[in-house]
């Protein structure tokens, strides 16, 4: 029993990850992302799914890891001079973002009859997007290091530091005590600290980490002291009221400027992609099915809605800060869903009483959509500007154009089905015909061993036949001879 006790969860784990592994493989035969696959493994094996993984603490907890290396990771492979190149348009373009949000989160308040504190958090609900699926799909397309990789990259930090104060005003939107001095205080101290520490490596060189000569070749310790500077620093920033995640790329920042970065970033690299996949996995945890099933228009209208007009605006404001317009496509494409941290958020409110139960459902419901079709989301967007770009005289020959390799890969997709079905229908064949003969082949040998036995019979008989007429002629036959005697 203890025995089965131990291998019933690992059963569950090694199911959930094929599915999330042929998930994955589908979705990339289909040239979409990966990770859409994992959010499908989620919701198929969530609770309201299949129900093999529940929603429990300890995924949760290896989710917000995977966060954090995320963060830690791109901070270690972050290039100064273009990070301090992109703070200023990145900060006006996340300004931007949060001023438009409120006024469409204040408008959806106002239109549902809420009260104006949900109309606030749903305006920083919408104003956030996702670091984990943004990078992902960036270094999918090989931009994360190009302009549009750069100025994302940097939006998403400054959104990042923007939640701290969110989560203050959220909380004081419930009734807690707050001032605006102490949310003023954090938000200087974080932007103040981050400026001095880029400038202050900008004015040396490498960092010496101390016995690097020692350890540099030691997997174990620098895959330990990585991961150790990463979750201390993260633990440090929650302490201080400051976001994990800021703690978590400051981190990457100082580690990505010492001289064991080339070291590192092998070490930790595939500890990081799994974390990122449970991350996605965790996503699709949060879809509860039935909810979205009863109000399927409107969390999908909503969820469709949020993200074009994200989209609008994102390349709007980057072309307004001076952007070419493939980067602000590219970097307004990638920002477009609604960040992890909404759930965080929208958690918050709902705590400190300042969101309703239903409104918090819709806000975990339209956020978890938009992270599962926001890569799609570019994908069709990006074809539909190579369409337009080309100039095509219809529509059929703009579609054949764009998902040429789709049709190609679906074409032969069916060609391999075709091919399976007729190699089984002929092994079919094959088979039933070795049936009949083995059948045929068993029916003689059963008809043969019958005639045998019955010939058998018939010899026996036929010697019982003439041995019975013989005894009594023989009995005579002793008489007389013992009366000659």
């Amino acid at each position: 029993m203890e025995a089965e006790a131990h291998a019933f969860p690992l059963t569950e784990i090694a199911f959930v990850l094929l599915v999330a592994i042929a998930l994955g493989l589908g979705l990339m035969r289909l040239k979409q992302p990966p990770l859409v696959g994992f959010i499908l493994a989620g919701v198929v094996m969530g609770p309201t799914g299949f129900g093999l993984i529940g929603n429990s603490d300890s995924v949760t907890a290896l989710a917000e890891m995977g966060v954090l290396m995320l963060l830690f990771f791109i901070g270690m492979e972050l290039s100064l001079r273009a990070f301090i190149m992109s703070l200023k348009p990145a900060v006006l373009v996340a300004v931007g973002q949060l001023a438009v949000a409120l006024a469409i989160g204040l408008s959806i308040a106002w239109m549902g009859g809420t009260g104006l504190s949900e109309g606030i958090i749903f305006g920083f609900i919408i104003g956030l997007s996702s670091t984990v699926v943004a990078m992902k799909m960036l270094s999918d397309m090989d931009e994360l290091r190009r302009d549009a990789g750069r100025i994302a990259i940097a939006v998403l930090i400054a959104q990042d530091i923007a939640v701290v104060p969110m989560l203050i005003i959220v909380s004081a939107l419930g009734g807690a005590d707050t001032s605006l001095l102490a949310i003023a205080a954090k938000v200087a101290l974080a932007v103040g600290f981050l400026g001095w520490l880029l400038w202050w490596l900008g004015r040396r060189g490498k960092l010496r980490v101390p016995f690097a000569a020692a350890i540099a070749d030691n997997v174990e310790i620098l895959a330990l002291g990585a991961l150790g500077v990463c979750f201390g620093a993260a633990a440090l920033s929650g302490f201080l009221g400051l976001s994990p995640a800021y703690g978590a790329f400051v981190a990457g920042i100082l580690v990505g400027n010492s001289n064991l970065r080339a070291r590192i970033i092998p070490v930790i690299e595939p500890i990081q992609s799994i974390l990122v996949v449970i991350f996605f996995l965790s996503i699709g945890l949060l879809f509860d099915l039935t909810y979205i099933w009863n109000n399927l228009w409107m969390v999908l209208g909503a969820a469709l809605l949020v993200i074009a007009a994200k989209t609008l605006l994102n390349v709007f404001l980057l072309r307004a800060t001076g952007h070419d317009r493939n980067t602000a496509l590219i970097g307004g494409l990638s920002m477009a869903q609604i960040g992890e941290f909404s759930f965080v958020l929208a958690a918050a409110g709902l705590s400190a009483g300042a969101l309703g139960q239903d409104s918090y459902r819709l806000a975990i419901a339209v956020t978890a959509i938009s992270l599962l079709f926001s890569p799609a989301w570019m994908s069709v967007m990006r074809r539909i500007d190579y369409v337009a770009a080309k100039g095509f005289s219809s529509y059929r020959e703009a579609l054949s154009e764009a998902y040429a390799e789709e049709i190609g890969n679906v074409g032969e997709g069916l060609w391999w089905v075709r091919a399976r079905y007729r190699a089984g229908r002929l092994t079919l064949r094959k088979w039933r015909a070795r049936r009949a003969l083995e059948k045929a082949a068993k029916a003689a040998r059963k008809k043969e061993e019958k005639a045998e036995e019955e010939a058998a019979e018939a010899t026996v008989a036929s010697e019982a036949a003439e041995e019975k007429p013989r005894q009594p002629d023989e009995e005579p036959a002793a008489g007389a001879s013992k009366e000659n005697a």
